[in-house]
């Protein structure tokens, strides 16, 4: 998913919500779910009736009930809308059919369930083995969500990097605009949430930049002197 973005000349970066690091030409981290850990997860949500997306390093695998869910209620809301959003990331993204999964390591599983409480509920059931992220529901009602073995994560990536750096963790600087920021942006010296960030990041961020379209970055690195 990060490929459209590495063209550009980043020096590094943290994927997967902090399970794969990379540094220059150095992978200083790659902690994917073992099997067990993947495998028990897998049953709660199918379980429970949740549609979910496993990331792995080359590519990513839906289970396709999303997007059927979408067409058997295209007249509702703005589902026919989601459905060619939906659609279009799967190419862009390399998302493939699940059938396609040939049991590569996997790093992050997002989910998406009509029901917000389910989602809670699974969250429940899987316990503090994993850290699980529940979005802000929006106007759609349609919750997402995502999760991955707990002791990893967006925060800890920092810090592995900041070891790799000989770097102080004070002198970083982190943007986040979601739930899965929110280690993050606690790491960070300067923890900043987007204008159009999650409101419980808003709460606990050093600082709120403009939305993305007010080019809230670049006015951001402009005014802390990064650029």
């Amino acid at each position: 998913m990060l490929k459209p973005m590495l063209r550009y000349p980043f020096d590094g970066f943290v994927g997967s919500a902090g399970a794969y690091v990379v540094c220059g030409r150095e992978i200083i981290c790659d902690r994917p779910m073992r099997t067990e850990q993947k495998d028990r997860a897998i049953r709660s949500l199918e379980e429970k009736g949740v549609f979910y997306t496993m990331e792995c390093k080359e590519a990513s695998y839906t289970d396709g009930g999303f997007k059927k869910f979408l067409r058997q209620h295209l007249t509702v809301g703005a589902n026919s809308e989601m459905l060619r959003w939906r659609q279009d990331n799967e190419k862009k993204y390399h998302i493939f059919p699940l059938s396609e999964y040939k049991g590569e390591p996997v790093y992050k599983i997002s989910v998406v369930s009509i029901v917000r409480e389910t989602m809670i509920e699974v969250k429940r059931i899987l316990g503090k083995d994993y850290l699980f992220w529940i979005q802000d529901s929006g106007e759609s009602g349609i919750t997402n969500g995502e999760f991955m073995w707990n002791g990893t994560d967006k925060g800890t990536g920092i810090l592995e990097i900041c070891k790799f750096l000989q770097v102080p963790p004070e002198h970083t600087v982190a943007f986040g605009d979601s739930m899965n920021d929110v280690e993050m942006i606690k790491t960070a010296g300067l923890g900043v949430c987007m204008g159009n960030g999650s409101m419980h990041l808003k709460k606990i961020a050093d600082d709120i930049c403009g939305t993305v379209e007010q080019d809230g970055l670049a006015a951001a690195f402009e005014k802390y002197g990064l650029v």
